[in-house]
């Protein structure tokens, strides 16, 4: 029998294969660009895909996941072409490996919340310790940088010991919405761009956490180097995140972008 490994290794090399002839057309001016982009950038990023292929004519596909596994997934060959990361950690390393065409730049700083979907309780850190909360949902700070933030909340409150029984790891923070959505976790860490899109933004209550409490959410993009590309599309988008269509949906979406 196989092991769990080598199914997900199998499952992920038969998605670098769909991508990469999907990819495939007639002519290069067809060419759709694969963005690959952190979980928490999701909503934001498809109102970005849309005003830039509406500007542009260029097509573009999205793929979304923690900016840790993204990263090991470019580095291990997958046919991305920019890397919109939650950090600019991952997005250096992949410059530093002769991977990028050029350094990463900060697009937006993110912001952390506590959110819950359930009636009575408070998304607050005090109630955290209450026994009617039993599980609180955080993506892993291996290699996700929103739950690398979240843990530095819960230290700098001198919670992580008390609170660690209760902790529930999501791979991304797509992975922790799903744990708060379902009421499998009573609470969680996540982003203020997910409990600011419509699908969710009547959805429970939820809390700002102090900037202070956390490292800035510094969240870097990176165009991927490609042996059969130039990568002009990849460089023109990675422009217009920077336009002021770009930042005005960034903005909507809780992030702070530089003018």
């Amino acid at each position: 029998m196989r092991t769990v490994q080598e199914v997900l290794s199998f499952r992920v090399l038969c998605l670098y294969c769909v991508l990469w002839l999907s990819s495939c057309g007639n002519a290069d001016s067809d060419r759709i660009l694969t963005i690959a982009g952190a979980s928490n950038m999701q909503f934001a990023l498809e109102e970005i895909l849309v005003a830039f292929t509406a500007q542009t004519g260029v097509p573009c596909r999205m793929v979304t996941g923690s900016s840790g596994k993204l990263t090991a997934q470019i580095t291990e060959g997958a046919p991305y072409e920019i890397l919109i990361s939650a950090d600019v950690k991952y997005p250096d390393k992949l410059f530093r490996e002769g991977l990028t065409l050029g350094p990463p730049r900060v697009y937006a700083y993110g912001k952390l919340v506590l959110w819950t979907t359930l009636e009575g309780i408070d998304p607050d850190l005090k109630a955290l310790s209450r026994d009617e909360i039993r599980y609180i949902a955080i993506a892993n700070p291996k290699t996700a940088p929103y739950g690398l933030a979240a843990l530095e909340v819960l230290q700098n409150n001198n919670l992580d010991s008390a609170l660690g029984e209760k902790l529930v790891f999501g791979e991304s923070i797509g992975q922790v919405n799903q744990f708060i959505r379902s009421g499998s976790a009573e609470i969680g860490f996540t982003a203020m761009s997910v409990v600011s899109a419509s699908q969710f933004e009547n959805i429970g209550s939820w809390a700002a956490l102090d900037s202070m409490q956390y490292s800035p959410i510094e969240q870097g993009v990176v165009v991927i180097r490609q042996e059969d590309a130039e990568g002009e599309k990849a460089l023109l988008f990675r422009d217009f995140l920077f336009s002021d269509s770009a930042r005005s949906i960034l903005r909507k979406y809780g992030y702070t972008t530089n003018e």
